[in-house]
């Protein structure tokens, strides 16, 4: 490397397009969450409920809902932050940009998140996606996210791959 020269950023794990991922897509990768955070959900709650014990009423129960809300809160921000993924986003290769198609900052997740959970909950972020012009949840068009389709590292590979052999070949 010569001096003064800018070091190189590794290669990021997907390159998102500036495409919206479909709405019938997203709805399916909801589905995948919803399973997804029925497990994280119930491994945390046996987890506090090995503590506390009885969180079926009083300030037990209110601190049992909070905590929930939090454990599902980290688990989204931290994915929306380091790669704007969550599991079943990547399976069905999907990413959470900003509308720069910028990876989410943490007051941009926690945003997302704080308006996600009422929309989501209530029916109303999934009912006004097939309105808006561009088919985005309410929380998306809120927060100044997007939902983008993003083309995997190994597709890239296998034009790259491709082009080679085709290089070798003549």
């Amino acid at each position: 490397m010569q001096a003064g020269a800018t070091p190189e950023k590794p290669p990021a794990p997907a390159q998102a397009s500036s495409r919206l991922a479909p709405l019938r897509l997203r709805f399916v990768s909801l589905i995948y969450e919803g399973m997804l955070l029925f497990a994280v959900l119930f491994v945390s709650s046996y987890l506090f409920l090995s503590v506390i014990r009885d969180a079926q009423s009083g300030w037990p129960r209110t601190f049992f809902q909070g905590y929930l809300l939090a454990v599902c809160g980290i688990y989204f921000v931290f994915c929306w932050m380091r790669t704007g993924q969550t599991l079943p986003m990547k399976t069905w290769r999907m990413q959470v940009v900003t509308a720069d198609g910028d990876r989410l900052s943490a007051s941009q997740a926690i945003r997302r998140y704080i308006f996600a959970v009422p929309g989501i909950l209530s029916g109303i972020s999934l009912l006004w996606a097939p309105f808006d012009r561009e088919r985005q949840f309410l929380h998306d068009r809120l927060a100044g996210t997007r939902i983008v389709c993003v083309e995997s590292q190994d597709s890239g590979r296998r034009t790259e791959d491709s082009e080679k052999a085709t290089i070798a070949q003549t």
